[in-house]
This record gives C-alpha cells, sequence and structure tokens, in this order.
C-alpha cells in the first residue's frame, strides 16, 4: 500500500515537473495552422487598369503590332528585303513585349516585385517602340514594291506609332510626377532624421 502511494507520489510530481519545464521552455508547441505557400493566390484581374488609360492603350499598341506583324508576314517575295526584315523583327518584339507587360500589369503582378520601377520600364518599351516602329514604317514605305500587304503593314506601322507616341507622353508624365513624390518623400526622411539627431544632441550637452 504505501509502495502504491510512494509511486503516485513520484508520479504527480513529475507530471508536475514536465509541465513546469514545459512552460518555461522556449519551444512551446503551436496550434497555428500552417499555411502553405501559394505564389498564384494573390494573382487577380485589375479590370480597373484595363479600363484606365493606359490599359487601353496597350491592348490597341497589341492588337495594332499583331495585324503589323501579319501583314508583313503575308509577303512571299521581295527584293530587298532589307526593310520588310527589319519592319518584322520591330513589330514582332514590340508585340511580345508589350503583350507581356500588358499582362504583368493587368494581373497586378508588379506588385509583387518592389526592386522594378515599373514606370520607367514602361516608359522606355513605349519610347523605344515609338521610334523602331516609325523608322520601320518609314523604311518599308521607302524599299516596298507597292504591294497590298506592304502597303498595309505601312498604315499599321503609323498607326501604331501614334498610338506609343501618345502611351510614351503619359508614362513621360506619370514616370515625372512619381520622380517628384519619392524626391519629396527622401527630403522628408532626411529632414526628420537630422531633427531627430539634432534634438538628441540638445537633450545630451556633453556630447556637444
Amino acid at each position: 500500500m504505501r509502495n502504491t502511494e510512494e509511486a503516485e507520489g513520484f508520479d504527480g510530481e513529475a507530471s508536475n515537473t514536465s509541465m513546469i519545464s514545459g512552460a518555461s521552455s522556449p519551444y512551446q508547441p503551436t496550434t497555428e495552422p500552417v499555411h502553405s505557400r501559394n505564389v498564384l493566390g494573390g494573382i487577380r484581374c485589375d479590370f480597373e487598369y484595363l479600363k484606365s488609360h493606359f490599359g487601353i492603350l496597350k491592348a490597341v499598341e497589341v492588337a495594332l503590332a499583331l495585324i503589323a506583324f501579319i501583314c508583313i508576314e503575308t509577303i512571299m517575295l521581295c527584293l530587298p528585303c532589307g526593310g520588310v526584315y527589319f519592319f518584322e523583327f520591330v513589330s514582332c518584339s514590340a508585340f511580345v513585349i508589350t503583350g507581356v507587360l500588358l499582362l504583368i500589369f493587368s494581373l497586378s503582378l508588379h506588385t509583387k516585385v518592389h526592386h522594378v520601377n515599373w514606370s520607367l520600364t514602361d516608359l522606355v518599351n513605349t519610347a523605344a517602340s515609338t521610334f523602331f516602329f516609325f523608322l520601320a514604317s518609314v523604311v518599308l514605305a521607302a524599299l516596298n514594291h507597292k504591294s497590298g500587304a506592304e502597303i498595309a503593314a505601312v498604315i499599321f506601322g503609323f498607326l501604331v506609332t501614334c498610338v506609343y507616341a501618345v502611351n510614351t507622353f503619359l508614362a513621360v508624365k506619370r514616370w515625372r510626377m512619381g520622380d517628384g513624390r519619392s524626391v519629396a518623400v527622401q527630403t522628408s526622411e532626411y529632414m526628420r532624421a537630422r531633427t531627430a539627431s539634432r534634438g538628441e544632441m540638445e537633450a545630451r550637452p556633453d556630447l556637444a
């Protein structure tokens, strides 16, 4: 009987000791659920962007660049072919790059990558596409053989050049506004830090 009581006493002390050690241990079990990382969970279609000026311009640029590329691809015979090949390269490159940017902005993927200046990226793409589409259209207009496909490609080339030019103008305005705001934020943070350090120096005159 005594042995039974002593065993129960030892069990109680052991359980109390384990509870105390468990409470003081830094490695506590948690009941919080472990969420699996879903990379595609935050992707959503931004209809506001698609309805904005930039979204509409991007969609029009992609459509016109694709039509111009299709027109230039229907040419079966050319001599010389330098203007055709150059226009083909420009229209295909503009279609792919602008299409990728449209997909990134419309799905809000740019919010996942913060170290990229997307306003400047869009500005560089639109400015380069404006210049190269204009140059390719002028070269094709000067070197074409008056075929229907070449004339259609030139027309769509100048049309998409105008759309890219409008987009470039708006992108420059947006980039300047964003750059001005970032400079203002940096200036305010610098003034705040300087005021705080000056206050610490005044509070501790022995450091002066």
